[in-house]
């Protein structure tokens, strides 16, 4: 065991130090974290689930304290009363309702109160009221008739009982109220002030939206709670969650007497399933707010969070071991990175190590790696860029000989033309001239795809149909995924020229076919251009690509630098190959890469 620690490396043990020094203590913590404060994080979610469901309580308590201020003010304005009762006669009820500042203050005061969110409506069912009140233009239906309220669950209530105010759930109101009015109600009885059969009483209905209640309850459920409103008839008035309130409803005795408990969540079982329960009375109403979380999902909650403690944990003790695994490897990473540097050095340029960050020995000896390989590299780049100019200047060369030497013919074309009274053709020509050279000419990029080559030697081709009274005939048989390919300009231009010049011009008949076409095989994209001129021997045939024969003609040596660029650009499997036989033609194969190399020898 001591002969295996001796011999380890500085690294290993290194990091087992580290580790023994992290984990010894984790072991520790972990075990009394999950023995003693696990009851303390399920304790703590229940607490702050009830200071939730209390705030939650608090805020419908405002909402319906809202409708309580709003039926208060409605019941103190002293014209409604004085309307609705029997307290001054008709004659001045009559002329009450002909009041338009009465009318035009009470319309405001609706207005205000209506808010088209939370208060949706009011009206007041009376039969005490004049009867164009029931019609009038600026307050809309706001009174209405008393029988209107007949078959109501509330009328029913509000007629057997002395109660004098009645919150209503949705199944106390009719389908024209819900649809119309609002889903939730409150009625309060303006008169008589007490049940009375005698007289026909007067109610005024504040509707509102449940829409507010179910939003205050779900801000309850963050902590997955279960909240929900009910009455003294068991009514479910709002729930955050309908198809979970069924399964934990609970009878309006057991609800009272949770509230009873100021201790906040208390301990029931509901269908045989154990929930911490919690309910709020809403203050001057017969609803209570429940809040029900079952034991099951506290529980849950508890774990989560010694699960996400943990992974914190685990997750800042792996950042710990990072550490000092990097501390560990900075001393032998280093001294690892010089070695392989210096082994990798034997058989091919030295690359460069980052610069230490730290002056100790291994940094130094890093600055002298890093001097030695920057002198060797700059001599190898000193020598790469001596072979790229020159490789560069023999290309620029090269370029420079392929001259348009047709240019005076075509120009003597055009002159004639002129004289003759073409104008049109002249047009033409000087057009096609024009594309000629400004394809030929351009300096802004060296490089072509195939679609422009054809189009120069198009316009090539066109030009010489000009002279040669169009008997030369010129066939493209290129597939358009092909099109695309780059090559370098003023490739198949010569090869077409001296298809023309020396190969269909000297036929007897001056007139010929040019075909171009196109294929790839492997990696490799093959251009061929075939004649049916004069055809060549095969001393001829030798001296153009050469280019070495001295009676050669410009557009030979044209054909030649074509490819001789080629080969520089390429390597020597590339280029131009020719098949001719004198009386057959010629064919002049082009062999080229199918993806051009990236490079800047051109640029």
């Amino acid at each position: 065991m001591k002969r295996l620690i001796k011999d380890a490396s500085i690294q290993t043990k290194l990091i087992c130090t580290h580790l023994l020094l992290i984990l010894i203590p984790t072991i520790l913590i972990v075990s009394l974290f999950y023995s003693s404060i696990y009851d303390l994080i399920v304790n703590d979610s229940i607490r702050q689930s009830f200071a939730l469901s209390k705030q939650s309580a608090s805020a419908l308590e405002a909402r319906l304290d809202a409708i309580s201020t709003v039926s208060t003010a409605i019941q103190n304005n002293t014209f409604i009363r004085q309307l609705c009762t029997d307290s001054i006669s008709d004659d001045a009820k009559e002329e009450l309702a002909h009041n338009n500042a009465f009318l035009n203050d009470l319309y405001t005061q609706l207005d205000s109160d209506m808010d088209g969110t939370f208060i949706t409506s009011i009206h007041i069912y009376t039969d005490h009221v004049p009867d164009e009140l029931y019609e009038n233009w600026l307050l809309q239906d706001f009174f209405l008739p008393e029988s209107n309220s007949h078959g109501t669950y509330w009328n029913g209530i509000m007629n057997s009982s002395t109660d004098t105010g009645l919150y209503c759930p949705s199944f106390y109101l009719s389908h024209k109220e819900i649809n119309e009015y609002g889903d939730l109600a409150y009625v309060e009885r303006l008169y008589p002030s007490s049940k009375a059969y005698a007289v026909s009483p007067s109610y005024l209905a504040v509707y509102f939206s449940s829409d507010e209640l179910t939003r205050i309850l779900k801000q309850d459920t963050v902590t997955e709670n279960i909240s929900y409103i009910i009455n003294e008839r068991q009514a479910v008035v709002a729930s955050s969650d309908p198809v979970l309130t069924g399964a934990y409803i609970m009878d309006y005795d057991t609800v009272r007497g949770i509230s009873a408990s100021k201790d906040g969540f208390t301990t029931r079982n509901v269908l045989g399933q154990d929930v911490y329960a919690a309910s709020f009375n809403l203050e001057d109403t017969d609803w209570y707010m429940v809040s029900v979380i079952p034991s099951n999902v506290v529980l849950q909650r508890g774990q989560r969070i010694i699960k996400q403690f943990s992974f914190i944990y685990l997750f800042t003790l792996f950042i710990a071991f990072l550490i000092s695994l990097s501390l560990a490897r900075s001393i032998t990473l280093r001294l690892s990175a010089i070695n392989t540097k210096m082994r990798e050095a034997r058989s091919e340029p030295p690359v460069r190590i980052p610069d230490p960050d730290s002056h100790d020995e291994i940094g130094e000896l890093t600055d002298s790696y890093n001097y030695m390989a920057d002198q060797q590299n700059l001599l190898v780049k000193r020598q790469q860029e001596t072979a790229e100019e020159l490789r560069t200047s023999e290309i620029r060369a090269l370029q420079a000989q392929i001259n348009p030497h047709f240019l005076y013919n075509t120009m003597d074309m055009i002159n004639w033309l002129s004289q003759s009274g073409e104008r049109g053709e002249v047009t033409r020509a000087i057009q096609a001239l024009s594309s000629f050279y400004k394809l030929t000419l351009s300096r802004k990029d060296p490089i072509a795809d195939i679609r422009s080559e054809i189009e120069h030697v198009k316009l090539y081709v066109e030009l010489q149909n000009m002279r040669f009274e169009e008997k030369i005939e010129l066939m493209i048989d290129i597939p358009d995924d092909m099109m695309s390919y780059k090559l370098p300009k003023l490739t198949l231009q010569p090869i077409v020229e001296n298809s023309i010049l020396h190969g269909i011009l000297e036929k007897e008949s001056r007139e010929g076919t040019i075909v171009i076409g196109g294929w790839t095989e492997e990696e490799d994209a093959i251009i061929l251009i075939s004649d049916d001129g004069v055809g060549m021997d095969r001393e001829t045939l030798d001296s153009v690509l050469s280019g070495d024969d001295k009676k050669t003609t410009g557009t030979n040596i044209a054909v030649s630098n074509t490819h001789r660029r080629l080969q520089i650009l390429f390597g020597d499997a590339y280029g131009l190959t020719f098949r001719s036989a004198q009386g057959t033609g010629t064919e002049v194969e082009i062999r080229i890469p199918s993806h051009y190399p990236e490079t800047d020898t051109l640029s």
